[in-house]
């Protein structure tokens, strides 16, 4: 049984609760895509199992318990613990914590909302708004509207799409591989800044090259 039978067998014995479960965990989970549990929830619906109008509901809510976990986590975790996980991880230190958590406090809002419509970020980013205690009310807020679109959207395609909701899953695979591309080639361009920042410090003498 692959993913997509075993989502719809799901859905199709709990309802509306099943789909919104699968997103929860998806949430929590981010190598179980939403891009597949979406549009199936959308095909499910149009094959009767239960409302359109419900799964877009019941989905948003398991965005929404999924994110409230990582969220916690994050405030559990705290700058503490993460500059000094940092500081034990080659090419990094507690500084790049600090300059991390400084931009995420001027920009939490808008990486938040947008946040949702990357893959993987969609996930992760609520782990640092955690960590900088960003306003809980407001988290809540920025992440019913993003994951309300992105539900939305992809519920309906799978709605309207039926049996052919896999041009969904096709199309999102795509633009998941490029974002996964450039977020590799984004690391691979800071891994070799730092290690020529840290040669060249060395040559200079600076005791601080090793941080």
């Amino acid at each position: 049984m692959g993913i997509d039978d075993w989502a719809i067998a799901i859905m199709e014995s709990l309802g509306v609760v099943g789909a919104g479960l699968l997103v929860a965990i998806e949430s929590l989970f981010p190598p179980i895509p939403s891009e597949i549990i979406l549009p199936l929830a959308g095909f499910t619906a149009s094959r009767g199992s239960f409302s359109l109008v419900g799964a877009i509901i019941a989905t948003t809510a398991g965005s929404l318990i999924g994110a409230l976990g990582l969220y916690y986590l994050g405030r559990f975790v705290g700058v503490a613990r993460l500059r000094r996980w940092a500081d034990k991880v080659p090419l990094m230190s507690a500084d790049d914590v600090d300059k991390s958590m400084i931009w995420f406090g001027k920009h939490d809002k808008v990486a938040v909302l947008t946040g949702r419509f990357v893959p993987i970020v969609r996930s992760l980013v609520s782990i640092p708004a955690g960590v900088e205690r960003m306003h809980l009310g407001l988290f809540l807020l920025l992440t019913l509207i993003g994951s309300g679109i992105w539900n939305s959207l992809f519920i309906i395609l799978g709605f309207v799409l039926g049996e052919n909701w896999t041009v969904v899953e096709a199309f999102m695979a795509q633009y998941s591989r490029l974002i996964l591309v450039i977020a590799v080639l984004a690391l691979a361009v800071v891994i070799v800044l730092r290690i020529r920042r840290q040669r060249r410090a060395h040559q200079a003498g600076d005791p601080s090259a090793d941080i």
